[in-house]
């Protein structure tokens, strides 16, 4: 596996995986996750045999972004890293492209956030979610009913 970081090119690919993955990530355009792109301070794909297996979107402080989830953090922290999106390809998936991609993630962004921060689905659960992120070391420090309908576990992960 090889990361890289993403490009425009990559959308049309990166819309795909997306809505692919929902209802664990939320569906977008591509002109949504363009203007999310055009945001990111760190946005990661990764390869396999120089096909994309997965991706994920990174925003800091300051972002030009209405997610009521990124605004909850925003008013909370003051440095950080959230993570709005990540997916695998299906054909991927359970073969360790996420863990990679959030190691890949947390050896970028070293020094420069302490916080690494994200939401996951309590309604609908997304339980393969909350554990993984729970053997990554996270821990809930809210929860938020959604402007979509969901409720959401708002989790932090400190950082070296």
């Amino acid at each position: 596996m090889q990361f890289r970081d993403l490009t425009a090119a990559d959308l049309p690919i990166v819309t795909t995986i997306n809505n692919d993955n929902v209802p664990a990530v939320g569906e977008a355009t591509q002109e949504h996750l363009t203007h999310i792109f055009g945001q990111c301070s760190l946005a990661l794909a990764a390869e396999v045999d120089g096909e994309v297996a997965g991706f994920c979107m990174i925003l800091a402080p300051g972002a030009d972004y209405g997610s009521a989830n990124y605004r909850w953090f925003s008013d909370r922290y003051t440095a950080f890293a959230y993570l709005d999106r990540v997916a695998v390809a299906e054909p991927y998936r359970n073969r360790g492209v996420g863990s990679a991609l959030y190691a890949e993630v947390e050896r970028r962004i070293a020094g420069s956030a302490p916080w690494f921060l994200l939401e996951v689905n309590l309604r609908p659960r997304n339980d393969g979610s909350l554990r993984f992120h729970a053997r990554h070391g996270f821990v809930e420090v809210g929860q938020q009913e959604t402007d979509y309908g969901a409720l959401v576990s708002l989790l932090a992960k400190p950082l070296p």
